[in-house]
């Protein structure tokens, strides 16, 4: 008995055991592909304006693996931008400005500018940021702001004022730069699992541990032990998805979050709303700062068998401010729009939207099936670098998800689209008549388009979307029938009582018009009329002089009968 006790004993440890090793993860020094963390880098905006009412921004800019980004103003106000960067590789900047807007370089920048030749200048710049500034003020009067940007896909000014409020002097401070109204950044969409550019590598004081097996929540854990200074984290959220945060540091931190409506979040520290500026108190109090006590407290909070990721800040006696970006990542390294039958890769990521009309309103969701007597359209656009590329359409085709796979070509029409709504896309549409005759429903949709630019093309690798398609079965005459239900049956039943009630209307309203004759007499009606009674045709008169063969029997016929009743009343 003691033996089996302690057997029991023993196998109920080892259960715990793993169980507990699975609700848990030991953090390495790697990346987080939901999570980045980085110092907040140093900037400024202020009131100054031109003589000329100008405004004079500062971008520093440190370009993704790509090399590449995207500079849009086509809605900017009159403005002189000079661009900086912090990175020794090359890099091309694919430009759109208005007639308003002036870009300055230095002359030993490695940034390539593409298109507005005129509108661009090559100038000695210094490259340290308070140098820069100075040298601004000197030649300009004064910067409106100065803006350090990490790994942009593209850069966009939104036309809002670009001057703030209080100095006109630009003093260098840690700030978010998502904050600024004035610009829009959008970060590269790093996609190494497909087009072989590997991420930045991960800061040394950053590591992270993800679960073996996700559950249905996607749960996230930010650390920051107790061996490093308080400091303000600032929280983007570049993701739509509903997340959950638990975030601990040590006392005295400060989470910032502006517009959170998607994130449910705890935290030992209090978190500040930007938009709503309003503090929410902590919620909890852990002063076991090791992976594993957080990681537990987390899973119990939040009433959950496993998390998403689990990041740790390390550092000691660290002060600056830290950018803690939230991002969007499919587990299996591509979402479902990847390109797909080949390992031929893109340069940029490309969308593929499916639509059921010509009016591109209604997108079609993965899943929807299709009657193949039916017409769809399509708008590809590419993800990233957005302004100055056009996207034209090479070749498509379809390939079916099943055991011997079938790929078939798919003619495309080009669909009409103003500059404005197209201006990183193309529409095409397809007929999917002839995939009516194959047995397989579920198809992959693949795509080959170029970007171009200035006249000149490079392949843009290829898109895929999934497609559900339905047999189109035109029904038989002895297949069609009518189903009368009870609405059917009443509103029948009232359209004969309403027709019937009409006719004997009519009728009666012809009795009134007509009437019948006053005197009728029975006899000669009986003996004359071969018809309708109410005729008023005048009948001929009976002639009073009879024939002379009915002369004899006539008069017999009258004598004897007038001398009944003389007889009898005699």
């Amino acid at each position: 008995m003691e033996r089996n006790t302690v057997l029991l004993s023993l196998l109920l440890w080892v259960t715990v055991s793993c169980s507990g090793a699975a609700r848990s993860c030991v953090p390495l020094p790697k990346a987080n592909p939901w999570v980045q963390v980085e110092e907040m880098p140093v900037g400024c905006w202020t009131s100054f304006l031109t003589s000329g009412n100008e405004e004079v921004h500062i971008l520093n800019i440190q370009p993704g693996p790509s090399g590449m980004f995207g500079l849009n103003m086509t809605l900017a106000r009159p403005m002189k931008v000079i661009l900086t960067s912090s990175s020794p590789a090359a890099s091309h900047v694919l430009l759109d400005l208005n007639r308003d807007v002036n870009v300055y370089v230095g002359n030993k920048s490695n940034m390539i500018l593409i298109m507005h030749a005129d509108q661009t200048h090559k100038m000695d710049l210094p490259t340290d940021l308070g140098q820069l500034v100075n040298w601004a003020t000197q030649n300009f009067g004064g910067v409106t702001s100065l803006t350090a940007i990490r790994n942009p896909g593209n850069i966009a000014y939104t036309g809002r004022a670009g001057t703030g409020l209080g100095s006109g002097d630009c003093v260098l401070k840690h700030e978010d730069p998502s904050l600024k109204p004035f610009v829009e950044l959008k970060p590269f969409v790093e996609q190494q699992a497909f087009t072989g550019l590997q991420p930045p590598p991960p800061p040394s004081a950053l590591v992270s541990c993800f679960a073996d097996a996700p559950g249905d929540r996607e749960i996230h854990i930010i650390n920051i032990p107790d061996s490093a200074s308080p400091r303000n984290v600032s929280v983007r959220v570049d993701t739509g998805k509903a997340i959950h945060l638990f975030l601990r540091g040590p006392q005295g931190t400060l989470w910032s979050f502006r517009n959170p409506t998607h994130i449910k979040f705890q935290s030992n520290n209090a978190i500040w709303l930007i938009d709503f500026k309003h503090t929410i108190v902590p919620s909890f109090t852990l002063t076991n700062d090791s992976a594993l006590a957080v990681q537990q407290e987390a899973l119990a909070y939040f009433k959950a068998t496993s998390f998403t990721s689990y990041s740790e800040i390390q550092g000691e006696g660290s002060t600056i401010p830290l950018l803690l970006t939230l991002k969007d990542h499919s587990p299996a390294g591509r979402d479902p729009v990847a390109p797909a039958f080949t390992t031929s890769t893109p340069p940029a990521p490309l969308l593929m939207q499916l639509y059921t009309a010509p009016d591109y309103r209604l997108p079609l969701e993965p899943n929807t099936k299709v009657q193949s007597d039916k017409r769809i359209y399509a708008e590809i656009s590419e993800n990233t670098l957005g302004i100055s590329v056009s996207v034209s359409v090479v070749s498509c085709s379809v390939r079916s998800k099943s055991l011997f796979p079938v790929v078939k070509e798919m003619p495309f029409i080009l669909e009409e689209c103003s500059v404005q709504l197209c201006r990183n896309s193309t529409r095409v549409s397809f007929s999917l008549a002839h995939l009516q005759e194959l047995a397989s429903t579920t198809w992959d949709l693949e795509c080959s388009v170029n970007l171009c630019f200035l006249k000149q093309c490079a392949d843009g690798g290829r898109v895929r979307r999934n497609l559900e398609v339905a047999p189109h079965n035109t029904p038989t005459p002895t297949e069609r029938c009518f189903d009368f239900g009870l609405p059917a049956v009443l509103g029948i039943a009232f359209g004969g009582f309403l027709i019937g009630a009409l006719l004997i209307g009519a009728l009666w309203f012809i009795k009134i018009k007509t009437g019948y004759p006053t005197r009728l007499d029975v006899s000669s009606t009986a003996a004359n009329l071969t018809g309708c009674p109410c005729s008023l045709t005048k009948r001929p008169p009976v002639s009073a002089n009879p024939s002379p063969s009915e002369n004899s029997s006539a008069n017999a016929s009258i004598g004897s009968t007038q001398s009944t009743p003389t007889s009898s009343m005699a």
